[in-house]
């Protein structure tokens, strides 16, 4: 029965042959079908998955330009913005994790990644290039929402990281913060290692890339290398997660579980840290 059949129809579905309005209709390949069969057909037809579980998404990889828009948003804010209420707000700083001093606010694990030093452009701009490279390889990779996942845990990772490598806070002690994606990109080699070496791939350049990136971090000041190496290892975890799992109804799940667990496995380092 159609639809609509109190309105004028000239076409039949080709599937059902059944009348179909103007509203109803929707081109095929031949003629018109009506916007039932179009969604059983969809209901039909499995989605077609990346080897590690994630929807094939064709286009630009929009949570990778995503993430750079943010990031840009934030830098133009912070510069337009007086009394670097930005960083003040959204900035992380081992204070902030201990609840000791009042300051527990763990969320900043999270948002000091969407942040960069004002006063080194290149501080953006090379964190956004690699954010751009590696997105580029690793979201049609493995899905949309895996690689979002990733991004942000391993930019938790980096705070973490941070934290369990530099002094806890103490009164009269000068107070450094760290803000920045490197964490997060630090991650994504971790990641990009690991799939590569799954796929049967050549990871000789990966390893020359974060070799000279961590040396880079010992050797120019005000760089934290704590970060560099928690997004390492928390990506790498990550990307073990989504890698190894092996296909079947239940991968999403158990990749889901995994990654949940990483998430956990931090936030203990970070909370054993703070109290012990």
């Amino acid at each position: 029965m159609p639809r609509h059949p109190d309105r004028p129809s000239y076409v039949r579905c080709q599937r059902c042959g059944r009348p179909a309005c103007p509203d109803c209709q929707r081109a095929a390949a031949v003629g018109f079908q009506c916007v039932d069969c179009v969604n059983e057909a969809q209901r039909a037809t499995p989605e077609v998955r990346t080897v590690y579980g994630g929807a094939v998404a064709a286009g630009k990889p929009r949570v990778t330009f995503g993430i750079i828009a943010v990031c840009a948003v934030l830098y133009v804010l912070q510069w337009l913005i007086p009394n670097d209420a930005i960083y003040q707000t959204l900035g992380f700083a081992n204070i902030y994790a201990e609840p000791r001093y009042g300051q527990f606010e763990p969320w900043r694990m999270l948002t000091a990644a969407f942040l960069h030093s004002q006063g080194f452009i290149l501080h953006i701009v090379l964190n956004m290039y690699m954010l751009w490279a590696f997105g580029q390889a690793l979201e049609p990779l493995l899905g949309r929402v895996r690689f979002l996942a990733l991004y942000l845990v391993s930019a938790i990772g980096g705070s973490v990281g941070y934290l369990l490598l530099t002094p806890l806070y103490e009164p009269g002690r000068p107070l450094y913060g760290v803000v920045g994606a490197s964490g997060a990109i630090f991650g994504l080699f971790g990641a990009m290692l690991l799939v590569q070496r799954h796929r049967g791939g050549d990871t000789r350049q990966l390893w020359v890339l974060i070799a000279i990136n961590g040396v880079i971090g010992f050797v120019i000041p005000q760089i934290a290398w704590q970060a560099h190496l928690g997004g390492l290892v928390a990506g790498g975890l990550c990307a073990a997660v989504l890698a190894y799992t092996p296909r079947g109804p239940r991968q999403g799940l158990i990749q889901a579980a995994g990654l949940a667990a990483v998430l956990a496995l931090l936030a203990l380092a970070a909370w054993l840290r703070v109290t012990l």
